[in-house]
């Protein structure tokens, strides 16, 4: 049976996400930067929150962690940065798995934003929890990390199936495509989703969950043939007052 992914808007343009298992019940919250928008949508679905998987230290993903643990859930995150995670339960890494039900998610290492960043892949429904390191038409920031580890990080995304759901932890799509259509000026394609996006905007809808396959096709980050293609994209998006 295919899990249920509910959005959950958090802070101020965060979303935290929901995975329900109704075969056995169970449910995992994703990067909850605060804890009771979270619980509430889990409650009004009748649901019952019983892990917590964290893609990274930020306090804006982590900043509920402490209220879903007192409220019974288990802290899954990276061991990479588990001295700056407050109520971690369980260290993962790049080979592990996680769990709900009977679905599996292998973790994987992707450093670059920070430098323990994990992500979450279900390979079965498709779909993949990537925090803030790809985004909707574009990819996280360099805080803690190097371009060559976040090129790295685009090639292992563009290798899955192109019906992959991305689920990304910010709403930042109008942003990064208004930087992807001076990136690429004459990619029809980012044209024409931005068409989509700003229409989806002005009516207060979200623009996430993405795929693999329209990041493939409209994502200058994940379309960079090398690092310093890549290196040079990221400096201009830092630079970019759109």
């Amino acid at each position: 049976m295919a899990l249920e992914i509910v959005r959950v808007p958090v802070l101020g343009d965060n979303y935290a996400w929901l995975i329900h298992d109704p075969e056995t019940g169970d449910t995992v919250a994703v990067d909850p930067g605060e804890a009771q928008p979270v619980l509430d949508a889990a409650a009004a679905r009748g649901w019952t929150v019983g892990q917590v998987w964290t893609t990274h230290w930020h306090p804006d993903h982590t900043g509920g962690n402490a209220a879903m643990k007192a409220a019974g859930a288990r802290i899954t995150g990276p061991a990479a940065e588990a001295d700056k995670i407050a109520a971690l339960d369980v260290q993962v890494g790049e080979g592990d798995t996680v769990a709900i039900g009977g679905h599996v998610a292998a973790v994987m290492l992707v450093p670059g934003h920070t430098a323990g960043h994990i992500a979450f892949h279900l390979a079965a429904e498709p779909a993949i929890f990537t925090g803030d390191t790809l985004f909707a038409m574009g990819c996280g920031r360099l805080f803690e990390g190097t371009p060559a580890q976040m090129f790295a990080n685009m090639q292992r995304y563009a290798a899955l199936p192109d019906e992959t759901l991305v689920y990304c932890g910010h709403e930042y799509t109008q942003g990064n495509g208004r930087y992807a259509l001076v990136a690429e000026p004459d990619n029809a394609a980012i044209a024409a989703r931005m068409t989509v996006v700003d229409g989806a905007r002005a009516r207060g809808e979200a623009t996430v969950p993405t795929t693999i396959g329209q990041e493939r096709a409209t994502n200058p980050f994940l379309r960079a043939d090398d690092v310093e293609s890549f290196a040079a994209l990221r400096m201009g998006k830092d630079n970019f007052p759109g």
